[in-house]
């Protein structure tokens, strides 16, 4: 009948038969002398027989003990040299991250120098579906939504809001002083967010120009097509940071409405590249910590 030895009771062994002693041993494995002599026994009892023969303070080990602790030290020497080839291969094996394409062209993208340098095998698949991260090699997902999601780790990258948005040659083709002003031009509309949730938000009936007009199921198209004076967007603050910092995109006037969907890092916790992926979402957490 097969048996089970434990891995301790293995590890005990070989330590007292390098040094010739039971409390050398439990010094070098942090456990107590009692410990390593219970495991001694535990072998003996499993092997049925006598492993160590004291003499004085010493523990001589029998040739039986001095056999299987050949065996034991070179399964651990293998073993450990297994788990460092494991650890040098998930270091050089990329890692995977899922964006959607609109946030990866306006939001990663201009951080991939800097990225390249803390995860320079990053693979990135843009890609608007939701990756799994277990069966589709997916290692790391930037996730738009509230979460959490089962099974895996999340951790928020920044909320976002909206308001009206536009280029600065429409806002003098079309002077917007006030919110009711927006009655009388084009609005872009996002198929997933409708102008109804900000003039809600104002205190607004939503005027009939929100409810027709060109339709955009991509904010970073949505966006361009803004500051090509094509008409007003409401756009998401945080994907709009850039234009609004160039003067490419402007805001009318104040006022804006918070969502409760975020972006967020998401991660398996028992994935084999852990600290790489750590890494990688603690850096994008300063940084967007810094930028908003």
């Amino acid at each position: 009948m097969a048996t089970h030895v434990p891995y301790n009771s293995l590890r005990a062994l070989e330590a007292a038969v390098r040094h010739r002693s039971y409390s050398r041993a439990a010094r070098e494995l942090n456990v107590t002398h009692g410990a390593v002599s219970q495991q001694i026994r535990r072998l003996e009892d499993e092997l049925g027989q006598t492993l160590f023969l004291r003499s004085g303070n010493d523990m001589h080990p029998t040739p039986a003990a001095e056999d299987l602790a050949k065996v034991v030290a070179k399964s651990v020497t293998e073993l450990t040299n297994a788990m460092e080839d494991a650890r040098f291969q998930a270091s050089l094996c990329p890692l995977v991250i899922s964006i959607g394409s609109s946030f990866a062209r306006r939001w990663l993208a201009p951080r991939m120098g800097a990225i390249s340098k803390i995860e320079p095998a990053l693979e990135v698949r843009t890609d608007d579906g939701l990756a799994n991260l277990r069966s589709d090699g997916v290692d790391v997902a930037i996730r738009f939504g509230i979460g959490p999601w089962t099974g895996l780790e999340s951790r928020r990258i920044f909320a976002d809001s909206l308001a009206p948005v536009c280029s600065p040659a429409f806002l003098e083709r079309h002077p917007l002083e006030k919110p009711e002003d927006l009655a009388n031009v084009p609005l872009l509309r996002h198929t997933g967010i409708p102008w109804r949730m900000w003039f809600e938000a104002q205190g607004l009936p939503t005027p009939p120009a929100a409810l027709r007009g060109l339709r955009f199921d991509d904010t970073s198209f949505m966006l361009d097509a803004a500051v090509q004076g094509v008409g007003v967007a409401l756009g998401r603050i945080g994907f709009a940071k850039d234009e609004l910092a160039a003067g490419t995109l402007v805001r009318p006037f104040a006022g804006e409405v918070d969502i409760p969907t975020a972006h967020h890092f998401v991660w398996r916790a028992d994935s084999h590249k852990l600290a790489r992926i750590e890494a990688l979402r603690d850096w994008i957490l300063a940084d967007s910590a810094a930028a908003f």
